[in-house]
């Protein structure tokens, strides 16, 4: 039998495999993603372009077409001008066949010009990546062969199969599509486990539609950003430098009043607030009107049941029937009608253009005095806690 330069156990062939996907993937997460599509960092340039050269071998994609349309994606986010959101296409369409559809958008010229802006154009990049995109494959294909003989055949196949699978069909497909969220924003992006490993930290799906230019995309304790630990490794030799995270809100027990530091605080971090809002004040009353709910009248405790994910659910992503249960269910309890109602008024606080800060100030202000009143003790407590809000510095 033939066999390469190198030999290796079967098990070693499979390391082999997984190695090579894995610099691809953290190629694709680190360099195309965070750095060159969201400038969330800046790479030392031997880092950036070795990652360049592995991604011409092992998957073919040139740096501007990529960025190109992933921020058209960010830009046009599930609407018919996304590239491929799984809303518009169907999900069988985005998960099976996403390099289709990432192949098509790089032909839009007026994509290219409109949103690939910034991106490597230097000489390697012009008469080499660029125009020669697909010998990188074929040459990455000869290298396998000639370390690892015929098996080098099925690390390169399974090299080909990794992004249009992961990256492509998974992150595009599902990471829109099923679930579950940790910030209720105007798309329809989810976060994905367990994939951690597998696809680089780019299974926070949602945490980074949330906050897009964040070379971090963890928010949780417990959720694994691989590429952000890679990140901080490279930081620690000086190959890479963050320029933005998430904010982070605490609270300061002694300050009792809102302030300007609040408002900063408050719009800065809105995501965190209105998470806090849907998990302290939202579920809480919800389940108090659940115990107090008759359990013989099924139609009205089916729907109460159900009712505390369609209040939390971002409002544009809820389809015709689901607003009309959510109207129905307002109608019949005004406890949840209130707490809803306060949760679309502090969402208008931030959502108001030409505000001065006095005036913002002044609408939270208000919005706290109208929670009070109402009498729901989950809402007294929120507002003040509201009061207490305020950013922390953030070393980067």
């Amino acid at each position: 039998m033939l066999q390469g330069l190198i030999v290796l156990p079967w098990w070693g062939y499979l390391i082999v495999a997984l190695v090579f996907t894995h610099i691809t993937i953290a190629a694709v997460t680190i360099y195309l993603h965070r750095h060159q599509a969201h400038r969330a960092l800046d790479l030392h340039p031997i880092v950036s372009h070795f990652f360049r050269l592995w991604l011409w071998l092992s998957t073919g994609m040139v740096t501007k077409e990529w960025a190109a349309i992933h921020r058209k994606h960010h830009a046009k986010v599930e609407t018919p001008e996304d590239p491929h959101s799984p809303q518009q296409y169907g999900i069988d369409k985005v998960f099976w066949q996403g390099a289709e559809l990432y192949r098509a958008e790089a032909k839009n010229l007026e994509t290219m010009d409109k949103y690939g802006h910034g991106t490597p154009d230097d000489w390697m990049e012009r008469n080499l990546y660029t125009r020669h995109s697909k010998k990188g494959i074929a040459l990455m294909f000869a290298i396998n062969i000639a370390l690892f003989g015929p098996l080098g055949i099925t690390i390169w196949a399974i090299q080909m199969m990794w992004i249009p699978i992961f990256a492509a069909g998974i992150i595009n497909g599902i990471g829109h599509f099923w679930g579950y969220r940790n910030y209720e924003v105007a798309d329809a992006s989810t976060n994905i486990v367990p994939w951690g490993i597998l696809i680089g930290g780019e299974e926070l799906h949602n945490n980074h539609h949330t906050f897009g230019s964040s070379a971090k995309l963890s928010s949780k304790w417990w959720e694994f950003d691989i590429g952000w630990m890679y990140i901080r490794i490279m930081e620690i030799f000086g190959l890479a430098r963050v320029k933005k995270i998430p904010p982070e809100l605490t609270c300061d027990t002694a300050k009792q009043h809102i302030d300007l530091d609040t408002v900063k605080a408050v719009i800065t971090g809105r995501f965190h607030v209105m998470a806090s809002f849907a998990r302290e004040v939202m579920n809480h009353v919800h389940r108090e009107e659940l115990l107090k709910a008759d359990r013989n009248n099924h139609e009205s405790w089916t729907l109460l049941k159900r009712a505390r994910r369609l209040m939390v659910r971002e409002t544009t992503l809820l389809d015709e029937a689901s607003h009309k249960r959510l109207d129905s269910l307002l109608a019949q309890n005004g406890r949840l009608k209130t707490v809803y109602t306060m949760k679309q008024k502090l969402q208008d606080i931030w959502l108001r253009s030409a505000t001065t800060q006095e005036h913002l100030l002044h609408a939270l202000q208000e919005w706290c005095h109208e929670a009070e009143a109402t009498g729901i003790e989950a809402l007294r407590n929120f507002s003040q806690k509201l009061r207490t809000y305020t950013l922390v510095p953030v070393p980067i």
